[in-house]
């Protein structure tokens, strides 16, 4: 699966949708949260899960910004549409 425009414009997505929570920036929380998802037939995200936490603030954030993503372009596999598994990760450093 592809996310539209590929993988920089993922990494793009991420680093612009995510507002850090106050809480987590007064506790000066930083790390990876690490999600799994389904990318279905459709491209929409299904079964998103955090895999690796560090926080619920943080986990919250990565998830809120996961669910909004714009559809995918779904994999293919020997020229069938498939469901696939993917994993990104979501890094949370204060500047």
């Amino acid at each position: 699966p592809e996310f539209p425009g590929g993988q920089d414009k993922l990494l793009q997505y991420l680093a612009s949708s995510i507002k850090y929570p106050a809480e987590s920036i007064e506790k000066k929380e930083e790390g990876r949260v690490t999600l799994t998802y389904i990318v279905e037939k459709d491209g929409s995200i299904s079964n998103i899960e955090v895999v690796r936490s560090v926080s619920p603030s943080l986990d919250a954030e990565a998830l809120r910004v996961v669910k909004s993503m714009p559809k995918w372009t779904p994999a293919k596999n020997k020229g069938k549409i498939v469901r696939v598994s993917y994993t990104v990760p979501v890094t949370f450093r204060l500047k």
